[in-house]
């Protein structure tokens, strides 16, 4: 469960602030038609949101914007590394995978990190959405949002890029590999 005082100081927002309109110029492909003012105004409006996205960009996620849902005003975050971002590799699919290992437990788990940094975990749909934006995870891989008929028999889905394509692949989901981490998104 995400933290409910968690907030950003003054100088940490501002530096969060620099550093995603960093990314946002630096990749424009990502978010045509999309204007950096109105995306920091709505983030200046969304404490929470800022702090979840701090914790995005201190796992190594590279937070960018890749939508913008006009009926709702909200912009979408997806993490955009170029692998699986570092600081949350090492994990089983979710607190039950996690629960379920005798012995060698990793720290954590995909799905617990995420709820605790207030962000989803990509589905398979949007996980192809995002190598439509570039190359990812080429030497990594993420767990992607399994279905509930899958979790329910033991197993978790991940996906990769390899030979230029995107491959899901299912996996204990107690298991975890130094190499395997989660990608999210975030709506603010």
């Amino acid at each position: 469960m995400k933290p409910t005082n968690e907030k950003l100081s003054a100088t940490e927002v501002s530096a969060l602030i620099a550093t995603l309109k960093s990314r946002f110029e630096k990749n424009n492909k990502r978010h045509k038609g999309i204007s950096w003012s109105d995306v920091e105004e709505r983030l200046l409006a969304n404490p929470a949101k800022l702090w979840s996205l701090s914790k995005m960009e201190a796992t190594g996620g590279e937070p960018d914007v890749v939508a913008f849902d006009k009926k709702s005003g909200e912009y979408t975050f997806f993490d955009c590394s170029a692998e699986s971002p570092k600081g949350r590799r090492s994990l089983c699919y979710d607190e039950a995978a996690l629960a379920s290992r005798k012995e060698h437990k990793p720290a954590d788990s995909a799905v617990h990190m995420a709820e605790y940094m207030g962000i989803e975990i990509l589905d398979e749909q949007q996980y192809r959405a995002l190598q439509e934006l570039g190359e990812f995870d080429t030497k990594t891989s993420s767990w992607v949002q399994t279905p509930e008929h899958i979790r329910k028999l033991g197993g978790a889905v991940f996906c990769d890029r390899r030979y230029n394509t995107v491959f899901v692949y299912h996996n204990g989901a107690e298991s975890y590999y130094a190499a395997r981490g989660f990608r999210g998104s975030l709506k603010v």
